[in-house]
């Protein structure tokens, strides 16, 4: 790469980006950088450094929206919110640790980018349920926005859901509002201890077919846990009802307090209890929840070491494999086939990212559209040519 290119304001932004249209140019685009390392290396001409666009535009408790500059961290945004007991109900993951970065340093248009929430995403929906709208520029040089800052808004097509989960290869945000809500007064988790894979699942699926709204659903290592939030009479009559619907697994039961479950389900959502040597390949699985264990029996079948650990009550499972020059994406996504789910290459030195597909690949149709979507958006390719293959 040749230089780095940082604006401070959006029409910085959209100066840059016509430059570089003009150019002929590709741009890497980054806000802190913490997730550099996921996706497929990219050979860019520059960097479009995001980060000097920072800062919060808006903040309306009372409303439960927060409008953000793309550059702002994601610690100062939870910060602004604990102040008034809100929160971000997706639980966006701090994936920097993993990747080879410090903790605390992605963004959350960085966490929107990938579409990545944590153990609460069965009973609060994914990241782009969360982002209301936003403002950018696309790969013309146009500066464009959707939605607005509001919690319904039927004007125009709904591109929040489009532009989740791109990866930065539609268009360049520099400014995006995002729904919060309130935080719960207390958090607790029943702890199953001693289950099997298989019952474990069974277990977290009965507990959130249940009427006890139980907000995460984790199995690592002999440890089930259930989560409950809320007032404190409902947490405990919620989590009276858990044991009752669950004696029949014959698990000793044991209870966290809210410390102690927020730690937990912190490192939860972080991927900490995977415990990943530096040189491990990691790998995350979705597929429907009472089928994870059987895909997970597949790869240990060829590879007896895999180190897992489930969230959303099975439906999500965290793998470390041992170092390979093809990250076992055969066997991974052969395993996970007949499930029906997708597999993302999470971590894999740049080698090993470069020779096998980082995310699911798509059917023939799908990719069609894809591809149609990214002439509309981006016809030149401009912005992070090559990340998603």
């Amino acid at each position: 790469m040749s230089g780095t290119i940082k604006p401070r304001d959006a029409k910085e932004l959209r100066q840059a980006v016509e430059w570089a249209l003009n150019e002929g140019a590709t741009l890497d685009v980054r806000g802190s950088g913490s997730k550099r390392a996921l996706g497929k290396p990219m050979k860019c001409d520059h960097v479009l450094d995001v980060s000097g666009i920072s800062g919060i535009v808006d903040y309306a408790p009372e409303e439960l929206v927060v409008t953000l500059r793309a550059g702002t961290a994601l610690r100062e945004v939870e910060a602004l919110l604990a102040q008034r007991n809100q929160m971000l109900a997706f639980e966006p993951p701090d994936l920097g640790p993993l990747l080879g970065s410090e903790p605390g340093e992605g963004t959350l248009v960085g966490a929107l980018m990938g579409n990545f929430a944590g153990p609460r995403r069965l009973s609060a929906g994914a990241a782009r349920d969360h982002l209301l709208g936003f403002s950018g520029v696309n790969g013309r040089g146009e500066a464009f926005k959707s939605g607005g800052r509001v919690m319904k808004n039927v004007t125009g097509y709904d591109l929040s859901k489009l532009i989740a989960g791109s990866w930065g290869t539609l268009a360049v945000l520099d400014e995006v509002s995002v729904k919060v809500l309130p935080a719960p007064d207390q958090t607790r988790t029943l702890m199953l201890l001693g289950l099997e894979e298989a019952v474990a699942v069974k277990a977290m699926c009965a507990a959130m077919g249940s009427p006890h709204e139980v907000s995460g659903a984790a199995h690592i290592d002999n440890r089930t846990a259930l989560r409950v939030e809320g007032v404190a009479p409902s947490v405990e009559a919620r989590l009276k009802g858990l044991r009752e619907l669950l004696a029949g697994t014959n698990a000793r039961m044991e209870e966290l307090g809210t410390l102690e479950s927020r730690g937990f389900w912190r490192e939860v959502r972080d991927g900490v209890p995977l415990d990943a040597a530096t040189d491990s390949i990691v790998w995350r699985l979705s597929c429907p929840p009472t089928e994870g264990p059987a895909v997970i029996a597949r790869i240990r079948a060829q590879r007896p070491g895999v180190k897992v650990f489930y969230d959303w009550s099975g439906g999500l499972a965290w793998l470390a494999l041992p170092h390979g020059p093809d990250a076992d994406h055969l066997l991974v996504r052969s395993a996970i086939g007949p499930a029906g789910g997708h597999a993302t290459l999470i971590r894999a030195p740049d080698a090993v990212r470069a020779a096998v597909p980082v995310f699911q690949p798509q059917s023939p149709a799908l990719a069609a559209l894809a591809q149609r979507v990214k002439q509309s958006f981006d016809p030149r390719g401009l912005f992070n040519p090559g990340r998603m293959g």
